[in-house]
């Protein structure tokens, strides 16, 4: 006669550590949430829950992605495309319902008229502006090969699918399905040539603008949050080690969230 095995033990409920931008409202649901769950810091957490907008969930990624842990973010901010509603009830039940997204952020390297190099990585785009009231003048190559000789415009960016209805988007960019295996390339105000609106490429491509005339018509790099002034040279691709998972309720899972944007006025 076999008997039957012993059910397993429950898995212990995941680890929170909350975390909240300084607006008022985040920071009082910060004081109440920390009341009523078990917390501990940032570098022992199962999982982050940044209270705040779509800016501050972007710093915690930045902050914490070396822990690769999950990121579920609730909107006690200004704009909350990539946050879930602010329910402080039931909230271990909540993440443990949430379904995963894995984005994949851009890294820039960016050199300088001074010599200096930077690296930065964006989640949502790497965005080339003027800093003058001169137009840029910019050279676009796509994996070594010019593809737009010379770009005049206020700026460009190359955009994820995570970042597409951000910035992208107000740049008149196309939306891009979180699954899809590419980036939008926008320019910001193109001047020359007159009927370039921007090209989609592939998630894999390696991307380089050249500034011309840099002196005369010098140019910021910027990726998320993270500026480079007067640059010369500037390269992206995409960093797939550095990705990170967010975490969203099934009723408001980012892809549809995307797919929402997309139809709306």
């Amino acid at each position: 006669m076999t008997q039957e095995a012993a059910p397993l033990p429950p898995s212990p409920p995941p680890r929170l550590a909350f975390v909240a931008s300084k607006a008022p409202a985040a920071q009082e649901a910060l004081a109440e949430l920390r009341q009523r769950y078990p917390t501990v810091p940032a570098e022992q957490a199962d999982v982050i829950v940044a209270l705040g907008g779509d800016g501050f969930l972007l710093q915690c990624i930045h902050r914490y992605n070396h822990r690769r842990v999950p990121i579920f973010g609730m909107k006690l901010g200004t704009v909350g495309f990539l946050m879930n509603l602010y329910r402080p009830d039931n909230l271990l039940e909540r993440i443990a319902r949430t379904q995963q997204a894995m984005l994949r952020p851009l890294r820039m390297h960016a050199h300088s008229e001074s010599g200096a190099d930077t690296s930065a990585l964006a989640i949502n785009e790497v965005s080339l502006l003027r800093q003058t009231k001169q137009a840029a003048k910019i050279r676009i190559y796509v994996d070594g090969v010019v593809r737009v000789d010379e770009l005049i415009c206020d700026g460009i960016l190359l955009s994820t699918a995570a970042g597409s209805t951000a910035y992208n988007l107000s740049a008149y960019g196309p939306i891009l399905p979180l699954g899809s295996d590419v980036l939008a390339l926008t320019p910001i105000s193109p001047f020359r040539p007159r009927r370039w609106r921007g090209a989609i490429v592939k998630r894999t491509s390696v991307v380089k603008f050249e500034v011309l005339d840099h002196y005369k018509r010098p140019v910021s790099a910027t990726a998320d949050a993270n500026e480079v002034r007067d640059i010369v040279e500037v390269t992206i691709a995409e960093a797939p080690e550095e990705a990170v998972t967010v975490l969203f309720d099934p009723e408001h899972s980012l892809e549809e969230r995307i797919l929402l944007e997309q139809f709306s006025g």
